[in-house]
């Protein structure tokens, strides 16, 4: 299965969200994404994903990398709101903005602590100096 997921920094934060379901993830950090569907490429599944899951529009930047586990292969991409403010609307409870020392804060999903690396690298190249 092939699954996207979205690096998203703002304000030097980076954005991670809480899953409620299925039940073996519930409770579980991840980057927000979900899955590619058939005839969809994936910047144009990581947009509907953050628009069914968060509530925003987003504009998809680089990819970051990658992670496979049990048959799942996740790639992360960097990503900016372009409208709307994140809410947990769709197989999420919890959404925080995390800074570069509150990143192990949370308990992630065993795949998206594999991406970790590459997340934070892209939220400090986005930090401004000074912040």
């Amino acid at each position: 299965m092939n699954v996207v997921a979205a690096a998203i920094v703002r304000d030097g934060r980076l954005l991670a969200a809480r899953r409620t379901q299925p039940s073996r993830h519930a409770g579980g950090w991840e980057f927000p994404g979900g899955k590619v569907e058939a005839g969809e490429d994936d910047a144009t599944a990581l947009r509907r994903e953050c628009h069914e899951e968060l509530g925003v529009r987003i504009a998809v930047g680089p990819r970051l990398g990658e992670a496979t586990d049990a048959g799942v292969r996740i790639v992360l991409y960097g990503a900016t709101i372009e409208s709307g403010e994140p809410q947990p609307l769709e197989d999420h409870d919890e959404l925080r903005w995390l800074a570069p020392d509150e990143l192990d804060s949370v308990p992630w999903l065993p795949i998206d602590v594999e991406l970790l690396g590459p997340g934070a690298r892209h939220l400090l190249e986005r930090i401004r100096p000074g912040e």
